[in-house]
């Protein structure tokens, strides 16, 4: 009987280590998540300048700020993003920080995926995998967690 039991345990062991290798990202779905999201927030920068969206307030894109009428962490990046086209760094820090970090990445993001497939190496993806083994260490993950709030907190007075 406990013999059995050893081997139930091993299979479900076995069974949700198989589910979390699943879960992983390997570096071509990285890249594509990525590439994808970088496209979909240039389709909607193009619209947001060339159509004046962010101005209407009968677009909102944020879904917790639809539902609860709370701005999200997030809230204001898109306007952010075009304060910084507009070479308007101080709005675009005071719209919302996070701006920047998106504004970085969907710059550097396209680039560093073509290096990578141009070049045959994998060094968008080490990153990623050295900065996600980084963010799980409560040293780094808690201020950025602080910092996180500290923005919707700073979002929500603002009344974006």
């Amino acid at each position: 009987m406990v013999h059995d039991s050893k081997i139930n345990k091993g299979k479900e062991y076995a069974k949700n280590s198989t589910v979390l290798v699943l879960m992983t990202l390997d570096r071509k779905r990285l890249y594509s998540i990525l590439f994808i999201a970088c496209l979909a927030g240039y389709i909607w920068l193009y619209f947001s300048v060339s159509k004046k969206i962010t101005e209407s307030k009968s677009v909102e894109v944020c879904l917790i700020k639809h539902v609860t009428n709370i701005p999200c962490p997030s809230c204001g990046s898109t306007r952010s993003i075009i304060s910084l086209t507009n070479g308007n760094f101080i709005e675009a820090l005071s719209i919302n920080p996070i701006g920047f970090i998106v504004a970085i990445i969907m710059l550097l993001a396209p680039l560093w995926i073509l290096k990578d497939i141009t070049t045959g190496s994998n060094s968008l993806f080490d990153f990623y995998r050295r900065m996600e083994t980084y963010l799980k260490r409560p040293k780094y993950a808690i201020p950025l967690i602080l910092l996180v709030i500290v923005n919707w907190i700073w979002n929500i007075t603002k009344g974006l």
